[in-house]
């Protein structure tokens, strides 16, 4: 940790933005608003923080010449499936105030490649998880329900498809996508390549737990109609050729890992309710 400097910040302020990346190699850019029901209630918010905040640091990485800037982008941006698996020539499609603001970004970053020569990746994981991560996301919640007194798991809709990356495949691809010049001016997609329903998520997480409740429909958890992101499969093809990336931790072994962590921190999560 001696390593590590923590700076307190805002990444829509402009001036902040250049002093951090002056002097500095590489830049990753994570910085989001990202909770998508939040999206719905308050747009602007996603708008200054996603689009403006990305417009930032972008200049800010032309502006001091870093050797390479890695924007997270999101398999949101894609909306549901038209075809898969999903690679990345797949179109966007902004069913979400989040994702259209993350598409406003990719475009952004887009743009200083092929404007500036920006030597930029624009890197889309799908659907990350792990421990730690917080009770906005849906493998948490499920397991903290499961784990939990009582006999009901409260949740939105069981039948979206996703394809659940563990943490440490989603950093690896990151640390790849970071010094690889190859990388440069690309879209590139980490994904397992495998699909599973939020159903089966819930079953599987009930086996590992030796649990098994009832599954309650939560009106407030359910996205609009059109704006619900049905089947999310990743090709990882390009990420295979360009990065030599390849997803090692399994979706079993990596939920044993997520029940684990919550097990052993239940004080962190006991009064938490989040609507995801």
């Amino acid at each position: 940790m001696e390593n590590i400097q923590i700076t307190f910040g805002d990444i829509t302020d402009s001036f902040q933005m250049d002093h951090l990346v002056k002097g500095k190699d590489v830049v990753f850019h994570l910085a989001a608003l990202i909770g998508i029901p939040y999206s719905y209630v308050a747009p602007g918010a996603y708008v200054s923080a996603n689009i403006n905040g990305t417009l930032n640091m972008l200049e800010a990485a032309r502006k001091n010449g870093i050797e390479k800037l890695v924007v997270t982008s999101t398999s949101e941006t894609y909306g549901t499936a038209i075809y898969t698996p999903i690679d990345e020539k797949h179109p966007m499609q902004g069913q979400s105030p989040y994702s259209a603001t993350k598409i406003g970004a990719d475009k952004l970053a887009e743009s200083y490649w092929l404007s500036f020569s920006l030597p930029v990746c624009i890197f889309r994981p799908f659907n990350t998880y792990g421990p730690r991560q917080s009770m906005r996301a849906v493998i948490p919640t499920i397991v903290t329900q499961i784990l939990q007194s009582g006999d009901e798991v409260k949740l939105g809709s069981l039948s979206p498809i996703r394809d659940m990356v563990y943490v440490k495949d989603t950093v690896n691809g990151f640390l790849k996508s970071g010094i690889s010049t190859t990388a440069n001016g690309e879209v590139i997609s980490v994904g397992t390549g495998h699909g599973v329903t939020i159903g089966e998520i819930v079953n599987m997480i009930q086996g590992l737990a030796g649990t098994n409740k009832r599954i309650i429909e939560d009106t407030q958890r359910i996205r609009p109609p059109k704006s619900e992101v049905f089947e999310l499969i990743c090709d990882n093809r390009k990420a295979k050729d360009l990065l030599g990336w390849e997803p090692e931790v399994t979706l079993q072994e990596g939920l044993e890992n997520v029940i684990d962590f919550v097990r052993s921190n239940m004080n962190l999560f006991a009064s938490k309710r989040y609507i995801i």
